[in-house]
């Protein structure tokens, strides 16, 4: 099977989407199947995976408030690049140009529309959070989900990456045909990379002794992260416990934050870390991972640091929510950094043994990205049999 990713958030520097489809290329090729990413790019090139699998990139004007990703416009030369392959699936995850360039195709391949995010979540109502209910919002944003409509009628399927997308979704009445919940790379995560070494000197750069709490937080450097709530309560929750946090990532908001942090004795900004197993074994040091988004629809960084068998804290709505369960995990009210900090001391006030025990168990029922990948391939299977048994 040859799956053709038209994705508009594709990017080399990315997060959460780049780490999905690199490791689903990787995965796919494996299984004898062929991922193919069109994505924009400052110039034409193609990006061979000795793995299998590549990265064609089309040049693109840039995003504007973000320098990481690009938009694309021009139809013609995804069309002249998917004509020359002739792909079984056509998947596409963004709702806006790219969604009509992939839903105005015709052909024998499936059209796909895979939803990563929710912008009515992401952006409408964490913009005019402060102006009105989200019931609020939701209604006078009414006109997204009848664009959404529209899109969403030419795709042969319509999925969301996990439960809490598909709910926030369906209760508005958008189409979504399968929930496909994502996965991680158990086979590189693990509490066995837990390294006392590797947590002493994070907690050194972070001008604390190794009897200190260590907390890990990972993602880009952008609003809807939440990160001014993060470093609040962690400044909070520190007046009253020696604890450090590490916030790995780069964005939009580096600079603001970097000057957020600049007085903060005992948080450190560091840039994003792409080396798997260093990054797995960070992730398996810390005595804590804690997360700030709210809206995004499924937890994958917060997966991967329960799969290391870290302890979590999160707040309590939103896809970070979905991963954890009271043995292992402190929940917040999601944007309340005093709630936040209320959760850090109970975390810390716990037995620390028979909470990492309690997160190890759990890793191992982390869903994996293998798994996520066989269950993507039977359903564009059963689809593209279908489609081939009505034609006859």
């Amino acid at each position: 099977m040859r799956i053709i990713d038209v994705n508009e958030f594709y990017s080399p520097s990315g997060g959460g989407v780049r780490t999905y489809v690199d490791r689903k290329m990787g995965i796919l090729a494996g299984m004898g199947h062929e991922l193919i990413v069109i994505a924009p790019g400052r110039d034409d090139r193609v990006d061979e995976r000795p793995g299998g699998g590549r990265v064609i990139y089309v040049k693109a004007p840039g995003m504007p408030f973000d320098a990481n990703y690009g938009l694309f416009w021009d139809a013609a030369p995804i069309n002249r690049i998917l004509d020359a392959l002739d792909p079984d699936v056509v998947e596409n995850c963004s709702p806006w140009r790219p969604a009509w360039i992939v839903g105005a195709r015709g052909g024998r391949a499936i059209k796909s529309f895979f939803m990563h995010n929710d912008n009515m979540e992401a952006y409408a109502k964490r913009w005019l959070e402060k102006l009105a209910p989200g019931e609020t919002i939701e209604r006078g944003f009414a006109w997204y989900d009848r664009y959404l409509a529209r899109l969403l009628a030419p795709f042969d399927t319509v999925l969301t990456n996990g439960p809490a997308l598909t709910r926030r979704l369906t209760a508005r009445g958008v189409r979504v045909d399968e929930t496909m919940t994502l996965g991680v790379d158990r086979s590189a995560l693990s509490p066995t990379h837990r390294d006392l070494g590797l947590r002493a000197s994070l907690l050194a750069q972070c001008g604390l002794p190794p009897e200190a709490n260590l907390l890990v937080a990972l993602g880009r450097h952008h609003p809807e992260k939440r990160w001014p709530v993060v470093i609040d309560a962690v400044e909070r929750a520190g007046a009253s416990l020696p604890v450090g946090l590490v916030l790995m990532g780069k964005g939009m908001r580096t600079r603001q934050l970097a000057r957020r942090v600049a007085s903060s004795p005992h948080i450190r900004l560091f840039q994003p870390v792409y080396d798997r197993p260093q990054l797995a074994r960070i992730l398996a040091s810390a005595d804590g991972f804690i997360h700030g988004n709210d809206t995004e629809p499924f937890g994958l960084v917060v997966s991967e640091a329960l799969a290391s068998g870290t302890p979590l804290i999160v707040p309590d709505v939103g896809g970070a929510f979905e991963v954890a369960a009271p043995d292992y995990a402190e929940i917040y009210h999601a944007r309340d950094a005093k709630s936040g900090a209320a959760a850090i001391a109970r975390l810390f006030a716990r037995d620390q043994p028979a909470l990492r025990r309690a997160a190890a168990a759990a890793a191992s029922g982390v869903r994996s990205d293998e798994e996520h990948a066989a269950a993507l391939v039977g359903h564009y299977q059963r689809l593209i049999e279908g489609k081939r048994a009505m034609a006859a």
